[in-house]
């Protein structure tokens, strides 16, 4: 009994006045496959997600100014800590990425999932 190889489709999604949280959701869904019929939960068979429109996302209640994400390196006083605010005015595409990165499954696939996850900058549209 031989594997089928698995058809990955490019989504393309516009994130365009859309609510963080539900893009990330919608986003982890497609990525780890479970919009197949055929999904089974030790195997990898989503689809690549392109992201366009990025930086006209919505950011419901406060969470610019309160949300604040923590980095560690191990060491003794060694905490930083990075309000959302920061993170979205340097790059909005790296909040989606924690976003998405939060809701798949914390196991060896999951870096696998997060490399089909393509964000496009506005930028690059010119």
């Amino acid at each position: 009994m031989t594997a089928k190889p698995i058809k990955r489709e490019t989504q393309i999604i516009d994130a365009t006045d859309k609510a963080l949280g539900r893009l990330a959701s919608e986003i982890a869904i497609i990525l780890r496959g479970k919009h197949r019929p055929t999904f089974q939960p030790n195997k990898d068979e989503g689809d690549f997600v392109a992201v366009k429109g990025m930086d006209k996302v919505k950011i419901t209640g406060r969470k610019l100014k309160q949300k604040v994400y923590y980095q560690h390196s191990g060491y003794p006083g060694a905490l930083k800590k990075i309000p959302m605010e920061k993170v979205f005015e340097k790059d909005p595409l790296e909040v989606l990425k924690r976003a998405v990165l939060g809701m798949l499954p914390k196991n060896k696939l999951r870096s696998k999932m997060i490399k089909r996850l393509k964000l496009e900058q506005a930028n690059s549209e010119k």
